[in-house]
């Protein structure tokens, strides 16, 4: 199977792309696959956290090169293009929008469109066999998948044009160091720590991980005056919640909380 799904408990959904799905992601053949799994698992109100792995060698490598050079020759690139970023855009802006945790665990290469798909997760673990690549410039294109606007995020704007411009490739723990990633695990502890991790970041009550995620993606888009407005009104939405309530219940009572 291209795409396994395995419900771990507690809410966390596993999503393996196997097989030519992690060596050749973005294609006619496989991102709609790949899509239509993280969507389905976004819609659930059982899942409140993915975790995306690849399969041997790649996370998630991006395109496959011969349908680019089929497209060339037929004269049809720019249509292929369209029709791949018109299912990947909408997908990472979904995942950043989502109270729903995404957790990308990393055994392999991510580049290109895999490389967003990689960023525009919540958290990234890795393991050390784990490679982050730049792919675009040595191809003659340009970055898509969001990722001159995620990496910047992690790793500050110079330290991601270096990272475009001179086509680089990093290992797991160039990635780690830079910020790009936010722990290495051995191959066989990496489901278990990212399912640790998002059982720990998906244990909140719905609105307050809906609200940071979203208040962390503006916060660099607004001046601080807007910025303090919206977190004014994103919090007095929170005071009208049930988890508002179980929380300040549970601190008074001295006891965890417990949230849907």
């Amino acid at each position: 199977m291209p795409i396994e799904n395995s419900d771990l408990g507690d809410g966390i959904r596993l999503i393996k792309m196997s097989g030519k799905t992690a060596a050749q992601s973005f294609s006619r053949e496989f991102l709609p696959e790949i899509a239509n799994a993280i969507k389905s698992a976004l819609s659930d109100n059982q899942v409140k956290a993915i975790i995306l792995t690849g399969e041997g060698k790649f996370f998630s490598a991006g395109a496959n090169i011969d349908d680019f050079k089929k497209s060339i020759d037929e004269g049809n690139a720019t249509e292929l293009i369209r029709e791949l970023t018109g299912i990947l855009h909408p997908l990472i802006v979904r995942m950043r929008q989502s109270a729903t945790i995404c957790v990308a665990a990393l055994n392999g290469a991510s580049a290109g469109g895999g490389l967003g798909l990689a960023l525009a997760c919540d958290a990234r673990i890795a393991s050390p066999q784990a490679k982050m690549a730049a792919s675009y410039s040595g191809m003659g294109l340009s970055p898509d998948g969001g990722t001159t606007w995620l990496l910047p995020r992690l790793v500050t704007d110079q330290v991601a044009r270096r990272f475009f411009l001179e086509n680089e490739i990093w290992s797991a723990h160039q990635a780690a160091q830079l910020g790009a990633i936010d722990a290495i695990v051995e191959d066989d502890e990496l489901i278990t720590a990212a399912q640790q991790l998002a059982k720990r970041w998906s244990s909140w009550g719905a609105h307050s991980k809906e609200s940071i995620k979203h208040l962390l993606d503006v916060q660099s888009i607004n001046d601080f005056e807007t910025h303090l407005k919206h977190e004014r009104t994103l919090i007095e939405a929170a005071g009208q919640t049930a988890e508002f309530k179980e929380g300040v219940s549970a601190f008074l009572e001295k006891r965890e909380a417990k949230f849907d």
